[in-house]
């Protein structure tokens, strides 16, 4: 979808047609959600705090977010889609991945009746990308945002990739860009140069996915029932975080996103661990957790305190979490199997 909930704002206030609108980030310590077309012109984004955006929008609209509103709209979507596969697999309310490799009819013909009902009954707009897998359809549905669609056929994924900025990959910021500018790496023709073991030595593990990414090989599956064993959610910065205040304010708004979710599409769900994630300016990465049944913001507060301590670098990624209670007993329950006689002989 584009621009998800200032779209759906934006229908129910069509008096704000053309100025720019934010969702949340309205108050002191307020965080922009989203923001529309109009508010990103003035480089406005999501995960900004809310004075930042003032001072670049002067007269950006801030409208209060309305999780229900957005919920409602985001099930008809999905019960459209649903309508042509069942292979849905959702990553957010706004977002997914449909494999429609068992239809009789063309994807790209597809993805366009199904953004047209979208438009006609709810009067939103959204994009599509058609390629061969996730990680493609993910970069093309990108590329003629908004209300567009594109797609990157099986012969043409050579070139593309050769061609294709590194800073579409997943995983690459602006700050990573740079670096990889400054190494004389621009696209990932420029990376494909690099061998596996010369990336693994620079990236560590994230290396040897770049070695996959770069050549536009991914080769996950559609999980439409996958059984999450956790849920979780996160936000890269354009301008890092200087400060453990506006890492705060930032995270404020994840955790309200993700606890929202969370009583949303797994309310039976028992939460065992919470979690807190961080990447700082140099790309290295930290994770603070702990047993928590009931997470609430001041429990992500007290772990982003504790992973920011671990460096005195600004922060240009944050994540919130849970871990799910069953999934590590189902994996307790695999290690006791694994050691039958100790298991009998406890008793």
């Amino acid at each position: 979808m584009d621009c998800f909930y200032a779209a759906v704002e934006m229908r129910e206030r069509p008096e704000l047609a053309g100025q720019p609108i934010a969702v949340g980030g309205g108050g002191r310590r307020g965080v922009v959600t989203t923001c529309n077309y109009e508010a990103r012109k003035f480089g406005v984004r999501s995960a900004m705090p809310g004075f930042m955006a003032r001072e670049r929008c002067p007269q950006l609209v801030f409208l209060p977010v309305r999780f229900d509103l957005y919920r409602a709209d985001s099930a008809h979507v999905f019960g459209i889609l649903r309508e042509y596969t069942p292979l849905v697999e959702p990553l957010s309310l706004d977002e997914a991945f449909l494999d429609v490799s068992d239809s009789p009819r063309f994807a790209w013909d597809i993805a366009r009746e199904i953004r047209a009902r979208i438009r006609a009954e709810l009067g939103l707009t959204a994009s599509a990308g058609i390629a061969a897998n996730k990680m493609l359809a993910k970069i093309a549905s990108d590329w003629r945002k908004p209300d567009g669609q594109f797609a990157i056929l099986p012969e043409q994924v050579e070139a593309f990739m050769r061609a294709l900025p590194v800073r579409k990959l997943w995983g690459v910021g602006p700050k990573g860009a740079d670096r990889f500018a400054a190494q004389g790496i621009h696209t990932c023709g420029d990376l494909q140069a690099l061998s596996r073991a010369a990336l693994a030595q620079r990236h560590g593990r994230w290396g040897e996915e770049l070695y996959a990414l770069c050549r536009g090989h991914d080769d996950r599956p559609v999980e439409p029932d996958r059984l999450r064993k956790s849920l979780s959610n996160e936000s890269t910065f354009a301008e890092p975080l200087l400060t453990l205040d506006q890492c705060g304010v930032a995270l404020d708004a994840l955790c309200a996103e993700l606890l929202d979710e969370l009583d949303r599409i797994t309310p039976a769900r028992r939460v065992r661990k919470a979690f807190v994630k961080v990447k700082f300016a140099d790309f290295t990465r930290t994770t603070r957790e702990c047993v928590c049944a009931e997470p609430t913001s001041d429990v992500f507060r007290a772990l982003l305190a504790e992973a920011h301590g671990r460096s005195v670098l600004p922060v240009r990624l944050l994540g919130t979490g849970v871990r799910f209670a069953e999934e590590e007993e189902a994996e307790a329950a695999v290690q006791l199997e694994l050691f039958p006689s100790a298991r009998e002989g406890a008793g």
